[in-house]
């Protein structure tokens, strides 16, 4: 017999994962002006990588495998006058794109929406049959 619940956890993983994602973008978007960090250097954007992993032979549930930072380079502005400006004036900005993370948040936020609709249908359901059941 299989897990009545088991789309209950697979959605649950999916929820983590998504509120993860969520979390990154916005440290991603509150970064895309910051110029130095404790680490020195600019901001650098970062990353969720998600895995699948097996429940059973027939479920599988998400799950974070790591976050990392985007190695494309810097934009270079000049600004001579700027405290985080280098020997020739050239300040390094993050390489954090604002408008490619709002499209990522908008992603995420219905990926995570879903995960909660999926919950709710659930949760309809099995109220449904225990109704009936009842009877």
């Amino acid at each position: 017999m299989s897990d009545m619940f088991l789309p209950l956890k697979v959605s649950a993983t999916g929820l983590e994962a998504q509120k993860i994602r969520i979390n990154v973008i916005a440290s991603n978007i509150a970064n895309a002006n910051s110029t130095s960090t404790p680490e020195g250097g600019p901001y650098r954007r970062k990353d969720v990588l998600f895995e699948s992993y097996l429940y059973n032979e027939s479920s599988v549930g998400v799950n974070i495998s790591k976050i990392v930072e985007d190695p494309s380079p810097f934009k270079k502005v000049y600004q001579p006058g700027h405290p985080d400006a280098d020997k020739d004036g050239y300040v390094s900005y993050p390489n954090v794109d604002s408008v490619a993370e709002m499209v990522n948040l908008i992603g995420a936020t219905h990926a995570y929406e879903a995960n909660l609709t999926l919950i709710a249908s659930f949760k309809d359901m099995f109220t449904k049959t225990l109704a009936i059941t009842q009877v």
